[in-house]
């Protein structure tokens, strides 16, 4: 979820500020042992203790998760920061503490409802400004859910096809989840700013997800 407010001590244009680069380290370290909880019981655990053997496993799944997480939440974070920047305004990543205990807690119980913080923008962008800033999470979401579904059909028959598995279907969601109308989600305010634009969007999004869980070949995991 991403959210535009109104603050003080905002960031020079093209800078990380120390708590914003200490925010974005928390929130990812907790996103990933997150994700290694979800994923403990899965096949890449059975992968991993198979190569890595079973004291090494969860250094990798560690590993595996933080990847994840780096090209899916992060760069979904980050893609909203650097066009705000570009659009000549001032923005920096808080994380939110509870939404982080929130995560936490969820994926003890095989689901995860992730809520890192969001993107603080200083000042108050105009509609069509919000709405461009807003698309861009989304936007490196479906990319690299493309690139996810990519990765599996060529990778289909070898152990690399889980993972970009893993990444193809955490941003079909991400980006169909952030595209949901619903205040304060990036969808709200890209349909208020250009109908077609959020219309191309989610349209993209929801093709992604019926192709990942509808048409989508077989794929085969060999260790």
């Amino acid at each position: 979820m991403d959210e535009t407010y109104t603050i003080i001590d905002a960031p020079k244009r093209g800078r990380f500020e120390r708590r914003e680069v200490i925010d974005i380290a928390v929130a990812v370290v907790v996103l990933s042992v997150a994700f290694m909880v979800l994923y403990r019981n899965g096949s890449i655990m059975d992968y991993l203790g198979y190569h890595l053997g079973d004291s090494m496993r969860w250094v990798g799944l560690f590993g595996v998760c933080l990847v994840i997480v780096c090209l899916s939440f992060l760069l979904h974070e980050l893609g909203h920061k650097f066009v705000a920047q570009n659009s000549g305004m001032r923005s920096e990543f808080r994380m939110w503490p509870a939404g982080l205990g929130i995560t936490l807690v969820t994926s003890l119980f095989g689901f995860l409802f992730a809520a890192p913080g969001a993107v603080v923008i200083h000042g108050c962008p105009d509609k069509r400004t919000n709405g461009r800033i807003s698309i861009a999470g989304p936007v490196v979401n479906i990319v690299l859910c493309a690139v996810g579904i990519a990765g599996c059909l060529v990778f289909n028959y070898s152990a690399w096809v889980l993972f970009f598995m893993l990444l193809a279907s955490l941003n079909a969601f991400l980006a169909f989840f952030n595209l949901l109308p619903i205040p304060p989600l990036d969808g709200s305010k890209i349909v208020t700013w250009n109908v077609p634009v959020y219309v191309i969007a989610l349209a993209a999004a929801i093709i992604e997800l019926a192709y990942l869980y509808l048409w989508m070949p077989d794929l085969y995991f060999v260790y």
